[in-house]
């Protein structure tokens, strides 16, 4: 059997396969013994049908079928063995030849294939790209304070109506004049937020309200009509909220304030673990050291988009096979048409440009993603879905179980490896090229991708 390669130009080729009857007879062969003895026909003790019968049912499937595999191996290793960097899939050459089993015993497949460009990155330290570091200043530090007092704040009985504070009591529909509607909706004991209503003269009705006041309110207006929150207000179902419409009166049984954490040792505690800090000092350097390093993953996120920028710039225009490109994702989309690739595809090609130019820097700087390096990137993903629920300080225990148990998850990993892959692209771009620090203020640096 032969294999051979015609390159049509830098970017594409015709992989020719050529097959006699030699190179499948015996595969072809040993099927068909293996489907005779599995024959069950009626007339025949099993394995003892003539192996003409089973020719005759059965010879042209099993021939195109291991004709079908014999060809599709024997591309597949010439791509591999010969370190072809296809793009996309090989299709099958159009109009070529029919193949027919019963006037053929040697044939020829070709296949047409789209290679990837060859490019050069060659980072370099004559490669400059901007690099920012965002000034964490006192108005920030501050802020993060009152955030995390509110974060470690508690709930503290009131007699007079704040804010932020919940509000308990008994809720009681009304008819239109103002009186207790006959049949109506009656919550013995309900709460509600006003700080979290949506109409701000709801919400005015309740400030400064006190225990043992009689407030009269329409809850459709305080959740603009959203059924679901209707529902839990008033304990009915969802069904039913969205037919109320009615004003209630509310008997305030209760009030509970909010408290925000003070300044102390148990804050300190809450915030960073503890007696990680004893003092204020201590704490707000704490703070800004956090604020410090939240910031750097923004940071690193707009080098990597102005990196693309100036590696995209540097490499210039790359060829690429587009006819062919085209047509594998009209054959390999269910619902694509050529009409709706010749539309999508040009908003794919920057994202294509880039994967190459990354897969170049891959090669070039020899960067392989360890196991270390996967459960590392699991581990800083774990940590950052439990930050974002205030949980700052978690137990490595904890944190490698969960990473772990992520990494049970197949498409998870994938998506790690990529995350792992892309992390240490930009460290080595970060090491190889001169980067110009300059240090802005958080609103100079969110205005940057507003221009964007």
């Amino acid at each position: 059997m032969n294999v051979l390669q015609q390159n049509i130009d830098k970017v594409s080729a015709v992989i020719k396969i050529e097959v006699t009857k030699a190179d499948y007879q015996e595969k072809v062969d040993k099927a068909l013994r293996a489907y005779r003895q599995k024959a069950n026909i009626p007339g025949f003790r099993k394995g003892m049908v003539p192996m003409g019968m089973i020719q005759k049912m059965v010879g042209k499937s099993v021939l195109a079928e291991e004709f079908n595999k014999l060809v599709s191996e024997s591309l597949f290793n010439y791509i591999r063995e010969n370190k072809l960097n296809v793009l996309g899939e090989p299709l099958p050459v159009v109009d070529q030849p029919e193949i027919n089993f019963d006037k053929q015993e040697d044939f020829t497949v070709s296949f047409d294939v789209a290679l990837a460009p060859e490019i050069a990155v060659n980072l370099s330290k004559k490669d400059h790209i901007d690099y920012y570091n965002v000034a964490v200043d006192d108005a920030m530090v501050e802020k993060q304070c009152e955030a995390l007092a509110n974060r470690f704040g508690t709930q503290v009985p009131s007699e007079v109506a704040g804010e932020k504070d919940m509000i308990r009591g008994k809720f009681v529909e009304l008819d239109d004049a103002g009186n207790a509607k006959e049949g109506g909706i009656v919550v013995e004991s309900g709460i509600i937020s006003p700080n979290y209503f949506k109409n701000e003269d709801e919400k005015a009705k309740f400030v400064g309200a006190k225990v043992g006041q009689k407030v009269v309110f329409n809850p459709a207006k305080s959740c603009d009509n959203n059924e679901v929150e209707l529902a839990s207000m008033l304990h009915i179902k969802k069904e039913e909220a969205a037919k109320v419409k009615s004003d209630f009166e509310v008997e305030i049984s209760s009030i509970l304030g909010f408290k925000p954490a003070e300044m102390g040792q148990e804050l300190f505690d809450s915030a960073f673990g503890k007696d990680v800090v004893k003092t204020e000092e201590e704490y707000k350097a704490k703070v800004r050291e956090m604020l410090e390093n939240q910031m750097k993953p923004e940071s690193d996120y707009k080098f990597g988009i102005d990196a693309r920028k100036a590696l995209e710039d540097k490499v210039g225009d790359i060829q690429l096979p587009d006819a062919l490109l085209k047509r594998w994702l009209v054959a390999t989309g269910e619902k694509r048409t050529a009409e709706s690739v010749e539309e999508e595809y040009p908003k794919m090609l920057p994202d294509l440009k880039w994967q190459l130019i990354k897969e170049q820097i891959v090669k070039e700087c020899n960067i392989k993603v360890e196991d270390a390096d996967i459960l590392e990137m699991a581990r800083k993903a774990t940590r950052t879905q439990f930050a974002q629920y205030g949980m700052m300080n978690v137990p490595e225990d904890l944190l490698n179980k969960y990473a772990t148990d992520m990494l049970k998850d197949k498409k998870m990993v994938s998506n790690i490896i990529e995350r792992a892959t892309e992390e240490k692209i930009l460290a080595v771009i970060k090491d190889s090229v001169t980067l110009d620090e300059k240090t802005v203020s958080s609103d100079e640096f969110y205005k940057m991708f507003e221009a964007e």
